[in-house]
């Protein structure tokens, strides 16, 4: 493999963390990484949390300080979109004309923000989208002086984590959602209920069951339309509405794509085109078999990043693996700090087992199946309580059957379980 070219196609947590588990893993070949952006490879969390919020600079995000790529012998090509993949040819060519050969290719090009399209909504001033670096950093600009009447457009991760950091630097906070309570797809009705009230309680106007029909304006961003005709007033309107994988790169190149690039378990491109068997996918624009759930499943959030990223690399050396951890993400709110682990999937359906104090914000949440003496847990949300998660993330993947009154018991260990 010392005579070989790995290329990876994205500069984010999965692509920089393909290239350091390679060298990890002994790999001594050539490791070409290519950045759209012109930024040094950085995780995205920050960027709705601490970098917004004003509590992390803007190195902290980075997976590597800039110096690490050439220490380790990455070539880190910043600013450099991939115009084209030729997986026959094994080649990708890029926006100046350039082309170069791969041994194999790791596509960890990421999602874009789902934008809000049509007449209704014109290209104002005061409307921030948020996914990379200089959207937060022109998003926090326009928070920091306070004061300011800030209408978040959704009611998912990415606008209850700009609401508090709204409030934080002392603006005027309306969230819209179209569901019955924030997170709801997210957490169900309950959890999410409670994400909503820990919101109000902090100052936020929480809107649900509101449909957007438009931005009002001429140059500068002056409200947001309801479908009724209200009009919410605005100095700044932030769209928080979902994201779509990056896939124009594989579809063009002829990979098969629904709801993401579509791998294996050791996350190589699926199908019979020439050459597919030395593409790979990760992270945020795969969609990858999950041999638990016996399907594919596609997860949006910086561990699914990591821990793909790591895979893949693997994959890519001829390690033999199957890719089946149980998603987990995080969320700092307020004076909330939470860890989740699960398989939404399978959350359709179950129940809500509360471990903890609800009331004081110290609990462990458990949605499970089955009955109540062989119960299943599906997955697990810890609240201000803390080193459980990985407890939570082990009963999970075991599968195994608990009895529901020992579960809620704060004195049995989640371990013995």
């Amino acid at each position: 493999m010392a005579e070989q070219t790995f290329v990876i196609i994205g500069g984010g947590l999965a692509g920089a963390t393909a290239a350091t588990t390679l060298r990890e893993q002994g790999f001594t070949g050539r490791v070409v990484l290519f950045a759209g952006e012109d930024e040094v490879p950085y995780i995205r969390p920050p960027l709705s949390k601490e970098f917004l919020a004003g509590s992390a600079d803007r190195a902290e995000p980075q997976v590597h300080p800039e110096p690490w790529y050439a220490e380790n012998s990455v070539e880190l090509r910043r600013g450099t979109p991939v115009r084209e993949l030729r997986p026959a040819a094994h080649e990708v060519l890029l926006d100046d004309g350039e082309t170069l050969g791969y041994d194999k290719v790791l596509l960890a090009t990421g999602a874009s923000s789902r934008r809000l399209r049509g007449e209704a909504y014109p290209d104002l001033r005061g409307v921030y989208y948020l996914r990379t670096f200089a959207e937060s950093e022109a998003l926090r600009a326009a928070l920091a002086d306070g004061g300011r009447r800030v209408v978040i457009v959704g009611a998912g991760w990415i606008g209850l984590e700009v609401a508090a950091a709204a409030r934080g630097y002392g603006n005027e906070v309306t969230v819209l959602g179209r569901e019955d309570v924030p997170l709801e797809p997210a957490l169900g009705a309950e959890l999410g209920a409670y994400f909503g009230a820990l919101h109000a309680r902090n100052g936020v106007d929480v809107r649900m069951q509101v449909e957007v029909a438009g931005f009002e304006g001429e140059s500068d961003v002056t409200g947001v339309r309801l479908a009724d005709g209200e009009v919410v007033g605005a100095d700044v309107v932030v769209v928080g509405v979902g994201a779509v994988p990056n896939t124009e790169l594989a579809q063009a190149a002829g990979l098969r794509v629904e709801g993401g690039v579509v791998v294996d378990a050791a996350l190589r491109a699926e199908g019979d085109a020439d050459g597919l068997a030395d593409v790979f996918a990760a992270g945020d624009v795969a969609s990858a078999f999950h041999p638990v759930l016996g399907k594919h499943l596609h997860v949006d959030h910086w561990a699914n990043a990591e821990r793909q990223g790591a895979a893949a690399a693997r994959s890519m050396l001829g390690q033999d693996l199957s890719f089946d951890r149980v998603p987990y993400f995080y969320t700092d709110q307020f004076d909330l700090g939470m860890e989740f682990s699960g398989y939404g999937d399978l959350m359709s359906g179950s129940r809500v087992v509360y471990r903890g104090d609800v009331g004081g914000g110290e609990f462990i949440a458990f949605w499970v199946t089955g009955p109540d003496n062989d119960a299943r847990v599906v997955a697990g949300m810890n609240v201000n309580v803390w080193d459980v998660n990985e407890q939570i993330d082990a009963l999970i993947a075991s599968g195994r059957g608990v009895d529901v009154a020992r579960l809620a018991d704060p004195d049995v260990a989640i371990a013995d379980l």
